[in-house]
C-alpha cells in the first residue's frame, strides 16, 4: 500500500473521534468571546471617549511593538489561505463534509476572530497606516504559501502543532508588553488570543499523538522531514506594496527577535516541548529508518541552540510602510 493510501486509511480510522475532539478543544459560538467584547461599543454614548482612551494609551507603545502587532494581525488575517490549504489535506473531505472538514471549518472560524479584533484595534489607534497594511494583507492572501507539507496530514499536523504554539508565544509576549505599558485593553485582547492558540496547539498535538499510536514509523519520519526543512512561518511570503514576495518577512522576524516577542531560542524551546509531549525518546518497536529519524530529532535541539547563540540581530529598526514614525509622536 502506498504512503498516501496508508495516511488516508489512518485519517479515516481516527475520524470517529474527531467530533469528541471538537467538543474538547473548540468552544461553541454562543459561548466564546467576540471582538466586540474588547472594543469600544459603537452603539454607546461613551464610544468616542473609549476611542480617545485607546489613542492616548497607544502613544506609550514603541515603534518595534507596532511592527510586531501589525505583522501578527496580518498573519491572522490570511486565514483564507490556511483554510483552503487544510481543506485539501488527505482525509479532509470538503464535499462530503466529513468530521475532519468540520474540524477545519470550526477551527478557522475561531481563528478568524483574532484578525478581526486586532484589525479594528489598529484602525482605532490611529498609529499605523491602514491602507498599506490592507495592501500587505491582500498580497499575502493572493500569494498564498507553501509550508512544505503537501497534502500529507502527518506533516500538516506537525506543522500546526508547532505553529500554534509559536503564535501563542508571540501573542502572549505582546500582551505582556502592552500590560507593562499600562494598556490593559490591548493586554486582555492579546492574552485571550494567546489562550485560543494554546488550546488549538493542544488539539493538533493530540492529533499527532493519536497517529503515533497507530503509525509510529511514518509519523516519526514525517516529524524528521518537517524539522530538517524547518518550520516555515505562515507569513513567510510577507511583503509590502511595491516589493517582492518575502521581502518584509526577514525584517519582521528581526523586529520580533529584537524586542523578544519570538526568537530563535523560542523555536528550539517549542521543538523540545513537542519532543517531550510526544515522548519521542520512549516510542517502541520502530523500524531502522524511524530509529534514525528519532536519533536525529533527539540531537537536534542542542545543535540548534549552538546556532541560535551565534545569531546576530540588527540593532536598528527597519522602516516599514505600515508604521510611520511621525504617527507615533
Amino acid at each position: 500500500m502506498s504512503l498516501k493510501n496508508v495516511r488516508l486509511e489512518v485519517m479515516q480510522h481516527l475520524e470517529k473521534d474527531v467530533e469528541s475532539l471538537i467538543e474538547k478543544y473548540l468552544i461553541p459560538i454562543d459561548k466564546i468571546w467576540q471582538p466586540t467584547d474588547f472594543l469600544p461599543n459603537s452603539e454607546s454614548d461613551k464610544f468616542y471617549d473609549e476611542v480617545r482612551e485607546i489613542r492616548e494609551l497607544s502613544k506609550e507603545l514603541p515603534y518595534d511593538f507596532w511592527v510586531v502587532l501589525v505583522g501578527d494581525m496580518i498573519t491572522e488575517e490570511a486565514l483564507p489561505t490556511y483554510e483552503s490549504w487544510l481543506m485539501d489535506v488527505e482525509g479532509v473531505d470538503q464535499v462530503g463534509r466529513n468530521s475532519w472538514g468540520k474540524w477545519v471549518r470550526h477551527w478557522t472560524a475561531e481563528e478568524n476572530r483574532h484578525g478581526d479584533v486586532l484589525n479594528k484595534y489598529l484602525y482605532l489607534s490611529g498609529r499605523v497606516n491602514m491602507k498599506e497594511i490592507e495592501k500587505t494583507t491582500q498580497h499575502l492572501i493572493a500569494d498564498g504559501f507553501d509550508i512544505g507539507t503537501d497534502r500529507d496530514p502527518y506533516k500538516n499536523f506537525i506543522y500546526t502543532s508547532f505553529q500554534e504554539l509559536a503564535t501563542y508565544v508571540s501573542h502572549n509576549r505582546v500582551a505582556k508588553i502592552a500590560k507593562e505599558k499600562g494598556n490593559k485593553s490591548l493586554f486582555k485582547m492579546c492574552n485571550i488570543i494567546a489562550g485560543d492558540e494554546m488550546r488549538h496547539h493542544h488539539a493538533y498535538s493530540e492529533f499527532v499523538e493519536r497517529i503515533f499510536e497507530v503509525d509510529p514509523n511514518q509519523m516519526m519520519m514525517a516529524f524528521q522531514t518537517m524539522m530538517k526543512q524547518k518550520i516555515t512561518m505562515p507569513a513567510h511570503f510577507l511583503r509590502e506594496s511595491g516589493d517582492q514576495i518575502g521581502t518584509a518577512f526577514e525584517e519582521f522576524s528581526n523586529t520580533a527577535q529584537r524586542i523578544g516577542v519570538y526568537t530563535s531560542a523560542d523555536y528550539v524551546d517549542i521543538l523540545e516541548k513537542l519532543i517531550n509531549r510526544w515522548d519521542i525518546g520512549n516510542i517502541k518497536n520502530l523500524s531502522d529508518d524511524a530509529e534514525k529519524a528519532r536519533d536525529y530529532l533527539m540531537k537536534l535541539p542542542d545543535r540548534m541552540k549552538r546556532l541560535a547563540d551565534r545569531m546576530k540581530i540588527p540593532e536598528n529598526s527597519y522602516q516599514f510602510k505600515w508604521v510611520e514614525p511621525a504617527r507615533l509622536k
